[in-house]
């Protein structure tokens, strides 16, 4: 199988690892990248704790192609992304002038020390601003940063989420009507035998006609027609 481009997810909130708000942005990223072409390969939920984002970032940038983050940016205490990131790489955080002029250009009006505050990103971010955007995207080498309010997050992804694309995965799912147990054998010398292809088997509860999906993923048809 071609190598696919490689991604990693970092959801962060305390509010998420207490139990407060259920994650939903990961999931979002997840179904959104696999469309696009691209292998998640992990999801992280850490802390607003500048350390532990801090190392996270890193270690994620290193590993694989694109960090997509989510939450701890905005203008309140525990919005430490921006700071985390700068801390893991070493690099100061900076009022980026960019963000500042964004901000001033269209909420002249309501711009406090809170405001300010978000525009604090990693010395040397680059900006991404469209239209129809709020606030722009912010990245950071090979990691994009974006809010955790599930419907911000949407909407920049959204726009932005074409620079990603890579070839698509083709997909093949069978439906049987056995248990697991009967296709085990079957399936692991599948395979065995066709290593471009990723195989997955799922049972499934409450349906009368087929009780376990197995798909077959590659990278390209061919594998899947023999």
């Amino acid at each position: 199988m071609k190598s696919a481009k490689t991604a990693g997810i970092i959801i962060i909130g305390n509010e998420i690892l207490s139990g407060k708000v259920q994650d939903i942005n990961s999931f979002y990223l997840a179904c959104e990248l696999r469309k696009l072409g691209v292998d998640v390969k992990r999801i992280s939920v850490i802390p607003d704790e500048i350390d532990i984002i801090g190392r996270e970032a890193l270690e994620f940038s290193e590993k694989y192609d694109y960090v997509f983050t989510s939450g701890g940016v905005g203008p309140t205490h525990d919005d430490v992304t921006m700071a985390g990131i700068a801390k893991g790489f070493g690099v100061n955080l900076i009022k980026n002038p960019a963000i500042k002029n964004i901000l001033y250009s269209r909420y002249k009006d309501l711009i406090n020390s809170a405001v300010l505050k978000m525009t604090e990103a990693p010395e040397g971010s680059e900006i991404d601003f469209r239209e129809e955007m709020r606030f722009p995207v912010v990245s950071f080498r090979n990691i994009f940063i974006f809010p955790g309010i599930p419907e911000y997050m949407k909407n920049k992804f959204s726009i932005i989420k074409e620079k990603f694309r890579c070839p698509a995965f083709h997909l093949k799912r069978l439906y049987l009507n056995c248990h697991e147990s009967n296709i085990a054998e079957i399936l692991n010398a599948v395979v065995k035998e066709y290593k471009d292809v990723t195989f997955g088997s799922y049972p499934v509860l409450g349906k009368p006609d087929f009780r376990v999906i197995v798909t077959a993923e590659a990278k390209s048809e061919g594998p899947l027609t023999t």
